[in-house]
């Protein structure tokens, strides 16, 4: 049975519980989790500005260029909306944000960037072809994939320190059932996708 996630109401329409739940999908947004993650991540690195510049080209073709790529398809009619609610809508963007993946990688690579920061991109590229893998014939949630893997490689890098990010994970899969975009079973899948992406930065780093 294919699962088809409901348009979701004008915001004007919602529930308080709905509001607080787009709100949360919106701000904790894939990009902008893959984006922060990677200043972190590349700060770290070294401790200096340096370490921020490399993550900044990282987020370039992980998190800038795919978001682009997701709303130039919105604006051409080929996308419902930026969470590509409609699975079958999932196969060319996330094709084309592999792509910018790759080249990120190689460029990374050969400027020599940090280990930590290459690793990270290199585990984002595995999460991205699992979670295409997977969206081809089941609706996943990418959301939770990227939430769970987020904060898996947060706590990796920096250790206890970093519990409370659970709770955006946590945040995240309660937005996502609250708005009916996914099941517990699809939201539990991402989390697995997500803890895919974390083993491949452990290994690498």
């Amino acid at each position: 049975m294919t699962f088809s996630p409901p348009a979701p109401p004008a915001f004007a329409d919602c529930t308080p519980r709905q509001k607080a739940a787009r709100v949360l999908t919106e701000v904790l947004a894939p990009a902008h989790l893959v984006v922060a993650q990677l200043l972190l991540i590349g700060w770290h690195s070294t401790g200096s500005w340096s370490g921020l510049g490399w993550g900044l080209l990282g987020a370039l073709f992980c998190g800038v260029v795919p978001i682009g790529i997701v709303l130039l398809g919105v604006r051409r009619g080929a996308l419902t909306d930026q969470h590509i609610r409609v699975r079958r809508q999932r196969v060319v963007p996330m094709g084309l944000s592999l792509v910018s993946v790759v080249a990120g990688i190689t460029l990374l690579r050969v400027l020599g960037a940090p280990a930590d920061v290459l690793a990270l991109v290199v585990a984002m590229l595995v999460g991205l072809v699992s979670s295409l893998l997977v969206t081809a014939g089941w609706q996943i949630s990418i959301h939770m994939s990227v939430a769970g893997g987020t904060v898996m490689i947060l706590l990796l890098v920096f250790g206890p320190a970093l519990l409370p990010a659970v709770l955006v994970a946590a945040g995240m899969g309660w937005s996502r059932l609250v708005l009916k975009a996914h099941t517990i079973p699809q939201l539990l899948a991402g989390s697995v996708l997500g803890g895919t992406a974390a083993l491949t930065f452990a290994l690498l780093r």
